[in-house]
C-alpha cells in the first residue's frame, strides 16, 4: 500500500474494520453453551425461526424452487434487458443445460412431494420428504441468517488482514501464493463455489499458473461454515459442533499439505492462462519491510482500505439479501434433484451398497461401528455433500455418524456444486481429475477422523 492510500483512509477506518469483523467472528465462529453442548449464535436463530415456520417451510422451499426455474426459464426464452443488465440476476438464472434440467427436475420432484402426487418411492418420508420436510427446512433457515450475517465477515477486511499475514505461510507449506489463503478464508467463511470464481478470476488474470489454479480450486474451496453446521444438524449432533469443525480444519489442513504433492494435481503445468507472464508480486512494500510487524501493519491497513468502501447500512444489508437469495435460488433446486434421485436409488437398489464394498474392510479394521451401512455413504459424497448427512441419519451409533459428517465435509469435491462449478470454470480441471482427487481425500482424510472420533467416544 502506497503513502497515497494510506493518507486517503478516513479517520473512523479502523473503527469500519474492528467492529463489524468482531459482530461476524461473534455470530459465526463463537461457541455457545446450551442444554445438549455447543453451538454458535447463527445456528440458535435458525432454530428459533424453524420453530417458528415449522409446517409452513415445505410449501415456502417448493415456491422457492419454483420460482428459481421460472427465473431460468425467462431468461432462457426471453432474455429480458433487466437480467442481461444486472449481474446479480445472470448470476442467479443464466445457467448451463445440464443445471436448467437440474431445476426443472427439482420443480417436478418439490411438487409431487408436497402434493403427495405419483409412486410413494418419490414423495414418501425416506425419500422426497426427508429431503422437502426436514433437510430444506434447515438449509431455509440457516442460509437466511448466515447469508445476511456473512458480509461482517467478507466485506469489512478480515480477509484482507489474514491474508497479508499468511503470505509466508502458503509458498513453504501448500506451495501456493499468500492471496490464495483468501480465496480459502472466502470459501471457508461464505460459500465454496465463491472460492472457485475468485480462482477462477485470478488465473484468467495471470495471477496464479494453472497448476496453482487447480491446487486452490480443489484443495481450497473449503466447504463453508454454514454448510457444515447444516451437515452436523442433519445427523443430529449440533451440540458436538466445535469438536466436528476443529476435526473438519485439521483433516483438511493435512489433505491441503498432500494433496498439491501428489498426482494428478502435482502433475498440472506452472504455466499460466493464454501464455500469460506472472502478474503477481508478492513482495512486502519497502515502508513496510523496515517497520517491526510490518507485515502485520500492512494487513492491518490493507484492511481498513477494504473497510472503508463499505459506506452505508443499506448496502450491508443489500449485499447480505444477495447472499441469501444466491444460496436459496441456486443450492435448493441443486439438493432437492440431486438429493432426492440419490436416496430413491439407495433406498430402493444396491447400487451405494455395492460402490461402498471395498471400503467395509477398511472400516471394520479401523474399528467403525456399523461399518457397511457407514461404507455406503462414502462414495455418495462425490455427487452431494448433503447426502452422506442424509443416509446416515438412520444410524445409531453417534461415533459413526460423526465420522460420515466430518468426512462428507473434508472430502471437498461434490459435482452438485463446486465440482459443477469447476467444471464450468476455465479452471484445467476434468472429471477423471475430479473423482481421483475426491477418492484421495477420502483415503487421507478418514484415518485421521476416526483416530479422533475414537479419542471423543
Amino acid at each position: 500500500m502506497s503513502e497515497q492510500d494510506k493518507t486517503q483512509l478516513s479517520p473512523a477506518s479502523t473503527w469500519k474494520f474492528l467492529i463489524p469483523s468482531i459482530i461476524g467472528v461473534g455470530l459465526f465462529m463463537t461457541p455457545v453453551p446450551t442444554e445438549e453442548g455447543f453451538t454458535i449464535p447463527v445456528a440458535l436463530l435458525s432454530s428459533a425461526l424453524q420453530g417458528l415456520l415449522d409446517n409452513a417451510l415445505p410449501a415456502i422451499m417448493t415456491v422457492i424452487i419454483i420460482l428459481s426455474f421460472l427465473g431460468s426459464l425467462i431468461h432462457k426464452g426471453f432474455r429480458p434487458q433487466i437480467m442481461d443488465e444486472k449481474p446479480f440476476l445472470r448470476n442467479l438464472f443464466d445457467v448451463s443445460l445440464f443445471w436448467f434440467i437440474v431445476r426443472f427436475v427439482a420443480v417436478i420432484l418439490a411438487v409431487m412431494t408436497l402434493f403427495e402426487l405419483g409412486p410413494e418411492a418419490i414423495h414418501s418420508a425416506d425419500t422426497g420428504g426427508l429431503l422437502l420436510s426436514d433437510l430444506l427446512p434447515l438449509l431455509f433457515a440457516i442460509f437466511l441468517f448466515a447469508g445476511l450475517f456473512l458480509p461482517l465477515l467478507l466485506n469489512f477486511g478480515l480477509l484482507e488482514f489474514f491474508g497479508s499475514l499468511l503470505t509466508k505461510v502458503m509458498r513453504p507449506l501448500f506451495t501456493l501464493p499468500g492471496r490464495s489463503s483468501i480465496d480459502s478464508l472466502t470459501s471457508w467463511l461464505g460459500d465454496g463455489t465463491i472460492g472457485v470464481v475468485l480462482t477462477n478470476k485470478q488465473y484468467e488474470e495471470g495471477f496464479y499458473s494453472k497448476r496453482e489454479a487447480a491446487v486452490i480450486g480443489t484443495t481450497f474451496s473449503v466447504v463453508s461454515i454454514t454448510f457444515s453446521l447444516v451437515v452436523i444438524q442433519q445427523v443430529g449432533l449440533e451440540e458436538m459442533f466445535v469438536p466436528f469443525y476443529g476435526t473438519v480444519i485439521l483433516a483438511g489442513v493435512v489433505a491441503a499439505l498432500i494433496m498439491p504433492r501428489i498426482p494428478p494435481l502435482s502433475r498440472k503445468s506452472d504455466e499460466y492462462a493464454r501464455g500469460q507472464k506472472n502478474q503477481l508480486d508478492e513482495s512486502l512494500p519497502e515502508s513496510y519491510s523496515k517497520q517491526s510487524f510490518g507485515i502485520v501493519k500492512f494487513g492491518f491497513d490493507k484492511a481498513k482500505q477494504r473497510a472503508d468502501q463499505n459506506t452505508t447500512v443499506g448496502k450491508f444489508f443489500k449485499d447480505g439479501g444477495k447472499n441469501v437469495l444466491d444460496m436459496w435460488l441456486g443450492v435448493a433446486p441443486v439438493v432437492m434433484a440431486f438429493g432426492t434421485i440419490a436416496v430413491i436409488i439407495a433406498e430402493n437398489t444396491p447400487v451405494f451398497t455395492w460402490l461402498g464394498m471395498p471400503f467395509v474392510p477398511l472400516l471394520e479394521l479401523m474399528q467403525v461401528p456399523e461399518a457397511a451401512t457407514a461404507s455406503e455413504t462414502i462414495i455418495v459424497g462425490f455427487a452431494d455433500m448433503f447426502l452422506p448427512a442424509i443416509f446416515a441419519s438412520g444410524i445409531e451409533s453417534e461415533m459413526t455418524r460423526f465420522i460420515i459428517a466430518c468426512l462428507s465435509v473434508s472430502q471437498l469435491i461434490y459435482l452438485s456444486e463446486v465440482g459443477g462449478v469447476l467444471l464450468g470454470s476455465k479452471i484445467p480441471i476434468n472429471f477423471r481429475d475430479l473423482f481421483i482427487i475426491f477418492i484421495e481425500r477420502t483415503l487421507i482424510t478418514l484415518p485421521i477422523i476416526v483416530l479422533i472420533a475414537h479419542i471423543i467416544f
